[in-house]
């Protein structure tokens, strides 16, 4: 069957289509689901694999066109796939979050609670009921945390906070 039908329905798909790609995948999804339908339903098969890839071509080419313009509508480097930092770039950012986790392990556990809480968007009220304090006072300890890190990163207390 796909040696008697191929030929003349790839010839077909591509001047159909325009694009010998899209014809080939057209034509090849037309013998799955030829393969897919029982024999009985498939008195002419030739007539029916004509229509099925015309049909999925046009399809295909609606789909392709939505795309297409979907694509024009975006930023240049829309299409463009995410490859993520350059690896020193990356490389870089884990020697600073290793860096900043054991100078973190170095703070006592309230520092380092008011200071992650803070960083999780936690109101000050929230702080204090975790850590067993007063609003009033949160905003002190999460300064003198900061000091306490920035000492311990060589850092300028100011560019912490």
């Amino acid at each position: 069957m796909f040696a008697r039908h191929h030929g003349e329905l790839y010839r077909y798909a591509a001047r159909f289509t325009g694009e010998p790609d899209l014809a080939e995948d057209v034509v090849q999804e037309s013998f799955v689901r030829l393969v897919e339908r029982p024999a009985t339903e498939l008195a002419q098969v030739r007539a029916w694999l004509f229509t099925v890839t015309t049909r999925l071509a046009i399809d295909e080419g609606r789909a392709r066109r939505r795309h297409a313009a979907l694509l024009a509508r975006a930023p240049a480097d829309a299409a463009l796939p995410y490859s993520g930092p350059d690896p020193a770039t990356a490389a870089e950012r884990a020697d600073l979050a290793d860096r900043v986790r054991a100078a973190l392990a170095t703070l006592n556990e309230k520092d380092r609670a008011v200071l992650l809480m803070r960083e999780e968007g936690f109101r000050h009220h929230e702080i204090a009921d975790a850590v067993g304090t007063t609003t009033k006072s949160v905003g002190t300890m999460i300064a003198r945390a900061l000091d306490r890190l920035a000492l311990v990163l060589e850092l300028d207390a100011e560019a912490v906070r």
